[in-house]
């Protein structure tokens, strides 16, 4: 910037020269200076004063524009806020095969307490005894005088309960938002779903976390933000559930049964349609785990997948499957059946004495359930090949099944596998399963041999698995069960239009200190249907069942399992879209018509 000088020598001569006071051309140069500084101090002042105004109209404008919405929304109680992770409280929807929800999240609210600010907390104490049996007041009113300054009182409350708390009126009461699981089918597939509870939980909000069942096996997936709006949906259809659900419960309380169990699975998908497992609980209210007696018999155990039991005969067909695929027989060679077979010191005896030899042919092995003649099939397999048999059909290791509870579920089998070892397991005794390994090898044999791998999610892609056995010889084996329930020890289980195939299985019941009990038995009936294009496999299990109809008790599982599936497969069949095949009747004579 050039600056102007206040006495410049130019002018100073000048006037000089014409006599003038140059003190005069000072003056007016300091004038005009101070007029130029003035100007430009005054246009400060005026952008200054605008830009304050500006601000006083901004922050006027926001502190009403703020208290204009505080007076449009809800009041809620203010919350300190604390650093932390945050809580996912949203979780995703579970649904059936059709979409019908099995599981969802209902909004409610949490009753907590800050004493310091209560107002009367004698009252209080004795009103939320009131609205609520199971505090006790004496206790309330001694925790809200002890200084603590928070406290939980109801994790969930329900709309009337909430009514209920705000007519006591009194300050130090506070609700904080809740999500809550909601099982709206009540005790309907409550072994498959399993339960949930709360996890971290804050006065704004609460974790929602699995509990059990696939919703604890699959919470990662419904706790992942990302997929909160896509319901997990399960293979089970709701329908075939309840149908299920309801003839065993009956058929369990016809056999005078402790509990009982039944799956009903896809032999080509290996998906679960159904899996009930009784004595049942609602998911809605579940109960505590059992602190005392057997696990087997709280309502939480499932007996379809945590159920290990000796399956007895039902083991049979697994030998005559594998003798036909090693080439040793076929369905019509004749096998020595000359009960009772003596293999060493041990004796091994037909049901109540029965002797069906001398020979029989396999197929009549498994249509009589020889136990004599299964052992000498299993004799010519050898245990290594049987061991390796029915590990490949699954037998020796748990399910995969998305359920928390499989893992845990392990076959037991003999460490040391004698040859006696190899004769009792061919016809089902010393070695345990659940009903659910028991269904996954049966649909291997139904599907044409190949190995299936049960499933609780819908699948929509084709199953593939590893070759058990050849076609042919899993034909022949669906062939042979056909025949137990046409002239076998099955034949309640016949449903008119679907061609039953099946196995029955009576094994007795371990003791707790050793050996069997004489009048305890688990009782299995494993069917596959329709025979001549197998789509579904069936198991039903009953503990310790006893059918008291005739003069003396029955306790086999073709009197108890068998009837109850024959009503299960009767009642399902149409609901999976099965169509009743009729058998078509030889015209021998003249028909009778009349106009």
């Amino acid at each position: 910037m050039i600056r102007t000088p206040l006495r410049p020598l130019a002018r100073i001569l000048s006037a000089r020269q014409k006599g003038e006071n140059p003190d005069v051309i000072e003056r007016e140069n300091v004038a005009r200076r101070n007029d130029v500084l003035r100007d430009k101090a005054r246009g400060r002042s005026q952008v200054r004063l605008l830009l304050l105004g500006c601000g006083f109209v901004m922050a006027f404008g926001t502190i009403g524009a703020r208290m204009g919405l505080m007076a449009a929304t809800q009041p809620v109680e203010p919350v300190a806020s604390a650093p932390g992770a945050e809580i996912l409280a949203q979780r995703a929807d579970i649904t059936d095969r059709n979409g019908r929800v099995l599981a969802t999240n209902m909004l409610t609210h949490a009753l907590y307490a800050q004493p310091r600010i209560m107002v009367d907390p004698a009252r209080v104490a004795r009103e939320l005894a009131v609205i609520f049996p199971d505090l006790d007041a004496a206790t309330l009113e001694r925790r809200f005088t002890d200084g603590r300054s928070f406290m939980w009182i109801k994790r969930v409350l329900s709309p009337e309960q909430v009514q209920l708390v705000h007519e006591i009126g009194d300050p130090g009461l506070l609700f904080g938002p809740r999500e809550v699981r909601l099982y709206p089918n009540g005790r309907l597939a409550a072994h498959i779903l399993g339960g949930a509870s709360f996890g971290a939980e804050g006065v704004n909000s609460a974790e929602v976390i699995g509990t059990a069942g696939v919703e604890k096996a699959e919470d990662a997936r419904l706790r992942d933000p990302a997929q909160a709006g896509t319901p997990l949906a399960l293979s089970i259809d709701l329908t075939v559930q309840a149908t299920v659900q309801e003839v065993l419960d009956t058929g369990m309380t016809m056999m005078n049964a402790k509990g009982a169990a039944a799956i009903l699975m896809d032999v080509h998908t290996g998906e679960v349609l159904a899996m009930v497992s009784l004595p049942d609980f609602d998911p809605n209210d579940r109960p505590n785990l059992p602190t005392e007696g057997e696990p087997s018999d709280s309502p939480l155990f499932n007996r379809g997948l945590q159920g290990v039991y000796e399956l007895g005969s039902t083991f049979k067909i697994f030998a005559a499957a594998q003798a036909m695929e090693l080439g040793l027989v076929n369905p019509e060679t004749m096998v020595d059946a000359d009960a009772p077979m003596r293999f060493g010191r041990f004796t091994i005896n037909e049901f109540e004495g029965h002797n069906y030899g001398p020979l029989l042919s396999v197929t009549d092995v498994i249509v009589q359930s020889s136990n004599v003649g299964t052992a000498h099939l299993a004799m010519q397999i050898g245990g290594v090949r049987q061991q390796a048999f029915l590990r490949s059909l699954g037998l020796f290791d748990p399910t995969s099944i998305e359920l928390v509870e499989a893992p845990g579920a392990k076959p037991l089998f003999p460490r040391r596998w004698a040859e006696i070892t190899t004769i009792t397991a061919s016809y089902g005794h010393g070695v345990s399963a659940s009903p659910l390994h028991l269904a996954a090898a049966y649909a291997t044999i139904a599907n044409g041999g190949i190995r299936v791998t049960p499933t609780i999610l819908r699948r929509d892609e084709p199953m593939s698995g590893p070759r058990v056995m050849r076609e042919e010889v899993a034909q022949n084996a669906v062939a042979m069960l056909r025949q137990v329930v046409v002239r076998g020890t099955a034949s309640l289980g016949e449903v008119p239009g679907y061609a039953v195939a099946g196995k029955t299985g009576t094994a007795d019941k371990p003791a707790p200190n050793g050996g069997y009990y004489d009048d305890r038995v688990v009782n299995t009936f494993a069917s596959v249907f329709p025979a001549n294009d197998p789509q579904y496999v069936l198991t039903v299990t009953l503990d310790e069942p006893v059918e008291t109809s005739g003069p003396r008790p029955r306790r086999t599982a073709g009197w108890t399992s068998v009837p109850v599936a024959a009503e299960i497969i009767r009642r399902t069949a149409p609901l999976l879209g099965l169509r009743p095949q009729v058998e078509s009747v030889a015209l021998d004579g003249l028909t009778a018509a009349h106009n």
